[in-house]
């Protein structure tokens, strides 16, 4: 059973959550284009995962100047 708070000084508390911090994630190339994404993620830039496209992804369509 866990020890209750109370009983627990200050620093002892702090050192226990020490290894709780944040972590940073890894970014891995795409294989299809290249471009610096998160693991086990569809590419945002082309929509491919595991080298097939499963996103359709929609081009950017230039609007004419006025």
């Amino acid at each position: 059973m866990p020890v209750p708070p109370k009983r627990r000084s200050a620093s002892k508390g702090r050192r226990g959550r020490a290894h709780q911090g944040l972590k940073t994630s890894e970014l891995v190339k795409c294989a299809k284009c290249g471009k610096s994404i998160k693991s086990h993620r569809a590419c945002p830039y082309c929509g491919s995962y595991q080298g097939r496209e499963v996103v359709k992804i929609k081009s950017k369509v230039k609007k004419p100047k006025k």
